[in-house]
């Protein structure tokens, strides 16, 4: 069920994340498309779903199969993977893609879990990019969870063993890896 309604509110569920809005009751009966709207959020018009949330929308449109083109931000979406969230992004994590990856990263230290940010198909990472990453690692680190990063490129290692964020923020060789380690399920330390 995507959409609860009582006599005083209606609550909006994301069939993805789970994600919820709890608003006023108004409207007709059954139809619930200006909540729907009015929170940035897709899906069916009446009650019945699918409904997703703006951060899981990311998630089932923003790469177009035919061109492969990563969406606004360079986010291609976010996956729940059980107690790990992950946020794949893509082409230059900059300035320019601040905003959309400043709103996945908060999105997903809300879930509650561990994080993980795949770097496969990014080439390039400026100082707002990596602010962002550390500012989500504090904020999972507050909470009890860890923010990993999956398969950055040699020069991305490079960059982060510059800094040292390489001795905060643990980087895995594939999506995979970082899946299986920060969920329990593996045993592999990250590679330096």
């Amino acid at each position: 069920m995507s959409v609860v309604r009582g006599d005083e509110h209606t609550t909006l569920i994301c069939d993805v994340c789970g994600e919820t809005v709890v608003e006023s009751t108004g409207g007709p009966p059954g139809v619930v498309w200006e909540l729907v709207s009015d929170h940035d959020w897709t899906g069916s018009p009446l009650a019945e779903g699918p409904h997703r949330c703006a951060h899981c929308t990311l998630l089932a449109g923003a790469q177009d199969a035919t061109t492969n083109d990563p969406g606004p931000g360079g986010i291609l979406g976010i996956d729940h993977r059980g107690d790990a969230t992950v946020i794949t992004c893509a082409g230059d994590i900059d300035v320019d893609g601040a905003g959309t990856l400043r709103t996945a990263l908060v999105h997903a230290t809300d879930m509650g879990g561990h994080v993980i940010v795949d770097l496969t198909n990014v080439r390039l990472i400026d100082s707002t990019g990596l602010g962002l990453l550390v500012g989500a690692h504090r904020d999972c680190a507050a909470r009890g969870a860890t923010l990993s990063l999956a398969a950055p490129s040699p020069f991305l290692r490079t960059v982060l063993r510059t800094l040292r964020l390489d001795e905060v923020l643990p980087a895995y060789d594939s999506r995979a890896e970082a899946i299986a380690r920060v969920t329990g399920a593996g045993s592999t330390a990250p590679r330096p």
